[in-house]
C-alpha cells in the first residue's frame, strides 16, 4: 500500500466516526424535540446556537482545521438536527435568488424550509400569524442607508428582533453567454444600479438601465435576451443558470446589508448582544437632548440612532436606537424605565445576539 492510500483510508476511517458521531447527536436532538414539545419551547435558541459556535471556536484554537470554517460547517449540522424536530418556516423577501435569499440560507442552513414573499408586508404578516416560524427583512445598507419600510413596520407590529445577519454585498453582472460586447441594457433592483453606477458609466456608458423589484426579477430578464444583463449574487448565477460577465461590480469595496430575524419570541442573553428600540418625543426644544442624556447617565454605548416621521402628527418623529447589551442586564433596564417615565412613547423593538459578518 502506498503513503497516499494509507493516508486516505485513515480519512475514510475518519469520516466513518464522524459520520456515526452526527447519528448519535440527532439521536439526543429528537429527544430534545420531545422536551421541547412538551413544554411548548421554540425550536431554534439563538442564545444556545451562539454559545455552541463560540465555545468550539474557542476549543479550536491552535489547532490544524480553520477556525474560520467552524461556524459554517456547524450551521450546517444545526440546521440539519433542527430539521429533525420541526423544519424551521423561514419567510425572506423574495424571490429566490435575493441578498435576503442568501442571508437566510447562510443563517439558517440548507434544511430550513425558505419561503419567498413578495413585499416586506408579508414578512412581517407570515411571522405574525404564524405562517412562518421567523422571517428575514432588510434593515440598511452601508452604502444607500435605511430601508425606511421595514422600519415603519416595526412601528405597528408585534413581533420582536431575535437576531441580526450581516452580508458582504458582492455584486455580480451576468447574462446568458457570459460575454461583454452582447450586452446592451442592464437591468436590477434600484439599489444595485445605484451601488454599481461609476461600474456602468465606465464600462457600459450607452446600455440602457432598466429597474425591478429584485435581482432575481433582473435575471429572469437576462435569460430571455442575450442582449439583456442583470446584477445579482452568485446566487442569482446559480439558480437561473446564467454566467458571469464580471464578478464584484460594485463601487464600493465595503459595501454590507443587514438584515433582521423578526420572530414571536424574546430572546435569552448571550455574551454579545445588541438591543433596539424605538421612542418619541415631546415636540419642545431640548427634548431629544434629555432623551439621549439618558444613556450617557447610565453608560450605555448607543451604536446607531434613525429618525422617522411618525406618520400620525405633523413633525412628530419617532427615533430607532441600537445600544449594547440586552434588555435583562441591569444597566439597559435601568436606560428602559428612565425613558418611560420621561417620553411619551418607549418600544422595545428586541434584544439579540450581535451579528457576525458572513
Amino acid at each position: 500500500m502506498s503513503s497516499l492510500d494509507k493516508y486516505r483510508n485513515m480519512i475514510d476511517e475518519i469520516d466513518d466516526k464522524i459520520l456515526d458521531l452526527l447519528n448519535e447527536r440527532a439521536e439526543h436532538v429528537k429527544s430534545v424535540g420531545v422536551i421541547k414539545k412538551g413544554s411548548n419551547s421554540p425550536v431554534w435558541v439563538p442564545s444556545r446556537e451562539s454559545s455552541i459556535y463560540e465555545r468550539l471556536i474557542e476549543r479550536n484554537k491552535g489547532r490544524e482545521f480553520p477556525t474560520s470554517a467552524i461556524r459554517p460547517i456547524f450551521r450546517e449540522i444545526i440546521s440539519a438536527s433542527l430539521s429533525l424536530e420541526d423544519h424551521l418556516k423561514i419567510g425572506y423577501l423574495g424571490p429566490e435568488g435575493t441578498f435576503s435569499n442568501l442571508a437566510a440560507l447562510r443563517h439558517f442552513g440548507s434544511s430550513a424550509k425558505l419561503i419567498p414573499s413578495d413585499k416586506i408586508l408579508d414578512v412581517f404578516t407570515g411571522v405574525e400569524r404564524g405562517w412562518y416560524h421567523y422571517g428575514i427583512i432588510p434593515i440598511e445598507n452601508s452604502v444607500e442607508g435605511v430601508v425606511n419600510h421595514s422600519i415603519d413596520l416595526l412601528v405597528d407590529s408585534d413581533v420582536n428582533i431575535v437576531g441580526e445577519i450581516l452580508i458582504e454585498i458582492n455584486h455580480n453582472l451576468l447574462s446568458i453567454t457570459g460575454d461583454k460586447s452582447n450586452i446592451e441594457s442592464i437591468y436590477s433592483h434600484p439599489q444595485a444600479l445605484a451601488q454599481c453606477r461609476d461600474y456602468i458609466d465606465k464600462n457600459f456608458p450607452n446600455a440602457k438601465r432598466y429597474e425591478v423589484e429584485s435581482t432575481s426579477k433582473a435575471a429572469l430578464k437576462a435569460i430571455e435576451d442575450n442582449t439583456i444583463a442583470a446584477i445579482g449574487s452568485k446566487l442569482c448565477e446559480v439558480i437561473y443558470n446564467l454566467k458571469v460577465v464580471e464578478g464584484s461590480i460594485q463601487d464600493s469595496s465595503s459595501n454590507i446589508t443587514r438584515f433582521l430575524i423578526i420572530g414571536k419570541d424574546m430572546i435569552e442573553p448571550t455574551s454579545d448582544d445588541k438591543t433596539s428600540m424605538m421612542f418619541s418625543v415631546q415636540h419642545r426644544s431640548g427634548t431629544l437632548y434629555k432623551a439621549l442624556e439618558v444613556f450617557d447617565e447610565v453608560g450605555i454605548n448607543m451604536s446607531k440612532i434613525e429618525s422617522r416621521p411618525s406618520k400620525r402628527i405633523a413633525w412628530e418623529y419617532l427615533f430607532f436606537v441600537d445600544i449594547d447589551g440586552h434588555r435583562d442586564d441591569s444597566k439597559i433596564s435601568e436606560v428602559i424605565e428612565k425613558l418611560k417615565s420621561r417620553l411619551p412613547l418607549v418600544k422595545i423593538l428586541g434584544s439579540y445576539p450581535k451579528g457576525i459578518l458572513e
